[in-house]
């Protein structure tokens, strides 16, 4: 992505080690042969064969950086016994002090850092010493050696040190994705619970008036036609808006579809009740200036409203008279049905879905209901559904 920081991948990370040391490998030991003839033959060869096991080790410098740094370490003593001049291949001491240092814990790097401050002392003893030397020259050059390494040192703590806050920088972006994910995916189990809750008090809702009306049309067809033609006319009517319902349900669910239709609101509720009462007794006490009700709070209300009577149809038996009142309180919303049938003594039929999504809406909303037989008989549920 843009900005991110340039890294080699494993594969570039073992070409870059390979060329590193096959470019020391072409200088080194050849230099090192040339510089030793100046002693013998067998010097040379001995010196040159030296030079080549100072940098060869680095070929696996990062894989195997604290066995390396000693390899070259000790061939770098070695070189103390045959010569007493620097070669290019002594490039690879500062090259395995880093490796070990990058890669490996304090615990390797600060002795590693101490025994390459006691190989700069050998090492400017061993050049500089002649009857021409003075401390001075040899303190100032071992310092000198010394500042190398030191160098190369505070350079991969440094390296070690960024590697490690992009590596932070990484594992955090995965964590802030994984998390991202995982919001999304619980956000879209809420919306297909909330959809699955609309779906069931749509369908729940329209069936049982589409039942009621079709039994009351079969039972009066021949006694009053005119009735059933308005039942059926009812039916027809419940069916189109379960229908629309749906739709914009079943909209949410498609790529494409926004599902906008408008969700029935507090407004809604009279047409409701009177729909009801094709089948029921029915007392609505509905407060006025309820347009201050929030949209979600609203529909949640008339949900309620909804599948409360759609209990009554299902469970409350017949010449059932239920009451139903909403009004305001304080900065809530209250609403209450109650039916005087024998809803509480009824068997439920399925799981119960109906009441488990009441109490989650209303728990949406951070409010309380209960539900259950009323004193006297029949069956209340009361909601508060603050705002």
């Amino acid at each position: 992505m843009d900005g991110a920081p340039f890294r080699l991948g494993p594969r570039g990370q073992r070409w870059f080690d390979i060329g590193l040391a096959s470019g020391l490998m072409l200088v080194g030991p050849f230099a090192g042969l040339g510089l030793g003839m100046g002693q013998g033959l067998g010097i040379g060869l001995a010196v040159g064969l030296v030079a080549t096991l100072q940098v060869l080790p680095l070929y696996w410098r990062r894989k195997y950086p604290v066995a390396v740094f000693f390899a070259v370490y000790v061939a770098h003593a070695l070189q103390v016994l045959l010569i007493d001049t620097p070669l290019p291949s002594q490039f690879a001491f500062p090259i395995a002090l880093y490796s070990i240092t990058r890669w490996r814990s304090l615990r390797w790097s600060l002795p590693a850092l101490g025994l390459s401050f006691v190989a700069a002392t050998v090492a400017s003893i061993d050049w500089m010493l002649s009857p021409y030397s003075t401390p001075s020259s040899i303190i100032s050059n071992a310092i000198g050696i010394a500042l190398i390494t030191l160098v190369a040192w505070v350079l991969a703590q440094l390296g070690r040190t960024r590697e490690a806050y992009v590596n932070s920088l990484i594992e955090r972006s995965e964590r802030v994705a994984r998390e991202a994910d995982q919001r999304a995916q619980l956000a879209a189990q809420s919306e297909r619970n909330r959809i699955a809750r609309e779906m069931h008090d749509v369908v729940a809702h329209g069936l049982s008036v589409i039942i009621v009306q079709a039994d009351g049309a079969r039972y009066a067809s021949a006694a009053r036609p005119e009735a059933a033609t308005e039942a059926l006319e009812n039916i027809a009517l419940t069916g189109r808006e379960a229908l629309t319902e749906m739709r914009s349900l079943l909209g949410l669910l498609r790529e494409g579809d926004t599902g906008v239709a408008p969700q029935p609101d507090l407004a809604d509720l009279p047409a409701l009740i009177d729909e009801a009462r094709t089948s029921m007794t029915l007392e609505a006490d509905i407060d006025e200036g309820l347009d201050a009700v929030p949209s979600g709070v609203a529909l949640t209300a008339y949900r309620l409203v909804q599948e409360a009577l759609t209990n009554v149809r299902k469970h409350a038996g017949p010449d059932v008279r239920v009451w139903v009142r909403v009004h305001r309180d304080g900065s809530a919303l209250r609403l209450q049905v109650r039916d005087d049938g024998r809803g509480a003594s009824a068997t439920n039929d399925g799981e119960g879905h109906g009441l488990v999504g009441m109490r989650e809406r209303v728990a949406a909303h951070g409010g309380e209901l209960t539900a259950g037989p009323a004193v006297g008989g029949g069956y209340a549920i009361d909601a508060r559904i603050p705002w």
